[in-house]
Formats: C-alpha cells, structure tokens, sequence
C-alpha cells in the first residue's frame, strides 16, 4: 500500500462514509419489489438527484423486476434510467458492470447509447458480447439482445464478432446473428454465412441466409456452390447457379 492510498483510506472526505451509507440505504429500498411504491419512488428520486457514479449504480437495481401496475412500473424504471443518464459518463463502469450479470439488456444499453458517442457505445458492445460463447446457456436474452443492438452498427469489428454467433447452439441467437450481418452490407461474410448451411438444421434460418445472399446479389464462391446447393434441399425453393447467385424457384441443374 503506498502512502497516498493510506492517508486516502485514514483520511475519507468528509460526509464520505455517511453518504456511502445513505445511498447503501436507499439501494435497499430500491431494489425491493415488496417496498411501499411511494418510499420506492422517493428513494429513486433521491438517488437520481445525486448525479454520481455510486447512486446510478444503485439505480440500476430497479431494473431487474417488475411490479403492478405497469404504469407504474414504467414511471420508476424511467426515473431511474434519468437519474442514471444525468450521473453522465462516469456512470459507464457501473453499467457496464451491471451488463454482465443482468438477465435483460433492455434498459442498460438505452443507458450507454445516451452517455456514449457512436464510436464507443459500438465498441461497448462488442467487448461485452465478446465475453459470451457459442455453447449453451440457460438464458440467451443479453447475447441476443447484444448482436439485436449491434444491428443497427456498421464496423468491421461488429461484423467479425457477431460471425462466430452463427455457430451458436442457440437457434434464435444464430438468426439474429444473420441479420446483423447482413446490415452490415460487407460481402467478405459470404463464405462464412454459406458455410453454416451445411450443418444448419433450421430450415427458418437456412431461409434467412438464402434471401439475403439473394436481395443482395452476393455470390457464392465456386468451391462452396455444391454444398450450398446441398444444404439448400430443404430450405424454400432456393438454389445457386453456375454464377455463384442465388434464385428461388427451379433449379438449376
């Protein structure tokens, strides 16, 4: 331990160990769905009139349940989004931090896209879906709502993380994953977009990939039209021709 972290720790600013011990209080309150609604909107509130870091972080407790009625519900969960967007950027840690464990993404990611510029809410995102892998998991709902949100994002970063998605074990993840892709409009992604039909089993999916090499002309490598016609049997009439692009209706022979 240095000096200076010792008199820091020896010396708390005044006030310092009070309010540490206020907003703890008023975390509690928060985050309790049993909790009168009108002590839980006063701690809300109070929270949110502290713009700092340690209050947004407790702010980010409302956002995990929900209560009846849902008028309500929406009034506190706006509150504390404001309360945590007007804490500014130094709110960003524990946001990010609450991404990491949340069941749901919906409210923390409105949250970064107001604090953050488009240059670092894109990268955000792909360092916390980069923390997520391909195997199982009992709750796939931040991952997918990550590669959903990095849909509306063009970089080659978004698409170079959001491609190993298409080997998901997930089926939802995976066709969410060919939509983000194809918005990114880069034609580089055919081989790996072509290469996952053989092994898809959805039809649904197999579908999604087929209609988007087809509305955008792109064209299928020479040694992967075999196979991509192969793995097409199955899917809505689609089918390679000698040129590499797709169709739907007969096929080419």
């Amino acid at each position: 331990m240095g000096i200076f972290d010792f008199l820091r720790k020896s010396n708390p600013p005044a006030g310092g160990a009070s309010s540490d011990k206020k907003i703890a209080g008023l975390a509690k309150v928060v985050a309790d769905k049993r909790a009168q609604t009108y002590d839980r909107l006063d701690a809300i509130q109070s929270l949110a009139a502290m713009k700092s870091a340690d209050a947004a972080a407790a702010l980010l407790r409302r956002f995990p349940f929900s209560i009846d009625p849902s008028i309500t519900d929406q009034e506190e969960k706006d509150l504390a989004f404001r309360g945590i967007v007007d804490a500014g950027r130094d709110a960003v840690p524990a946001v990010v931090e609450f991404c990491l464990k949340a069941e749901a993404l919906t409210w923390p990611l409105k949250i970064l896209r107001e604090l953050l510029d488009e240059a670092d809410y894109r990268a955000e995102l792909v360092r916390l879906l980069d923390r997520f892998d391909t195997e199982y998991a009992r709750n796939t709902e931040p991952k997918q709502q990550l590669i959903v949100a990095l849909c509306d994002i063009k970089g080659d970063d978004v698409r170079i993380a959001v491609e190993r998605f298409l080997e998901d074990v997930n089926e939802t993840v995976r066709f969410h994953a060919v939509q983000t892709i194809f918005s990114q409009g880069d034609e580089v992604s055919t081989p790996a977009l072509v290469k996952m039909l053989a092994t898809e089993e959805s039809v649904r999916v197999k579908n999604k990939v087929a209609e988007g090499l087809m509305g955008r002309g792109w064209t299928v490598p020479a040694d992967l039209r075999s196979g991509a016609n192969q793995a097409l049997q199955d899917s809505n009439g689609f089918s390679v021709g000698p040129d590499g692009k797709l169709r739907k209706g007969a096929g080419y022979g």
